[in-house]
């Protein structure tokens, strides 16, 4: 007799899940945080459900077919570790659907919860006094376009620039930017950072880089190595990237831009080696110091700081 054959309601499946979950130690964060979590969005998603509330389905009987359909899919998550957002194909952020596979690492970001939380009534994103007189953004490593999907939302008048190195992650990009219907503000540019961006400002820089550094990277959980390497490793310290770009964004911002970044746990690094550079962290429900606003006028003044402050005084 196997699962399916014992259980029958969407609250069975839940307990079954959850107890399945933990007893395999999984680890989460693809866009939940347990393996309640975890168990609802399989539930919801895998009976194509809306995802924002379990409790109306949870005493609903299921088909046989359904039943097999949710027995497979923890099965599976159990015994190949991969993120839940790769075996269904789709996430959410905030309730706003992004195609999900293993060309682009599962879309999630602090970023897109400041941005999303706006977009739904709340005060995330409330830097930006005026969104609809944003005209020019820009997403670096934009990996399944979703930081550039928010952003064409939450900012009206703006044309969207996202540019990833890697092709794949690009080409899921393209799927999600269809699939939202914003081909005509949303172009997306395969380069290095601002490389293929010559000339190009910006009112607006959202990134969401590479910043594992390399004792956290050769510990990643299993479901983190299902997702390109690519998109994690920041190299020794993390922010080999944010250097990179904290150093040339300030050509690419006009004068009354500003600059977005989530760095992970770097705070403490960056701001000993940009003591002049006056960050602004921004918290979210699940992060505290991970996130970091910079204007064009913050890195005007500060654009050599990192240097200056090592030279005897």
């Amino acid at each position: 007799m196997t699962a399916a054959d014992e259980l029958r309601t969407v609250r069975d499946f839940v307990r079954y899940a959850v107890s399945r979950f933990n007893a395999a130690n999984l680890s989460f964060g693809h866009g939940t945080t347990s393996a309640l979590d975890e168990a609802a969005f399989i539930m919801l998603e895998g009976l194509h459900l809306p995802v924002d509330d379990l409790s109306p389905w949870l005493d609903a009987r299921l088909t046989r077919a359904e039943r097999d359909h949710l027995t497979d899919l923890i099965d599976r998550r159990c015994l190949t570790r991969e993120p839940a957002a790769y075996l269904l194909g789709r996430t959410y952020i905030r309730s706003v659907p992004f195609k999900s596979d293993r060309r682009a690492i599962v879309p999630r970001s602090f970023i897109g919860e400041l941005m999303a939380s706006d977009l739904f009534g709340g005060a995330g994103f409330s830097l930006i006094e005026d969104p609809e007189a944003v005209g020019r953004v820009l997403d670096l490593c934009t990996g399944s376009g979703c930081l550039a999907i928010l952003a064409a939302m939450f900012f009206p008048n703006a044309q969207v620039d996202a540019v990833d190195i890697s092709a794949s992650a690009l080409s899921l990009a393209a799927e999600n930017v269809a699939e939202h219907e914003m081909g005509d503000r949303i172009t997306l540019i395969e380069g290095d950072l601002f490389g293929p961006l010559t000339g190009r400002l910006y009112d607006l820089i959202i990134t969401n880089p590479p910043y594992v550094d390399a004792e956290a990277m050769a510990s990643l959980p299993p479901e983190y190595r299902h997702e390109p390497t690519l998109a994690f490793d920041g190299g020794p310290d993390g922010l080999d990237i944010v250097r990179r770009i904290l150093n040339q964004a300030p050509a690419h911002l006009t004068g009354r831009g500003g600059i977005i970044c989530e760095i992970g746990t770097g705070k403490e690094i960056l701001e000993a080696e940009y003591p002049d550079l006056p960050f602004l962290w921004l918290d979210t429900e699940d992060s505290e110091g991970e996130v970091f606003w910079l204007t064009a006028r913050d890195l005007g003044a500060g654009k050599d700081l990192r240097v200056i402050s090592r030279m005897p005084r």
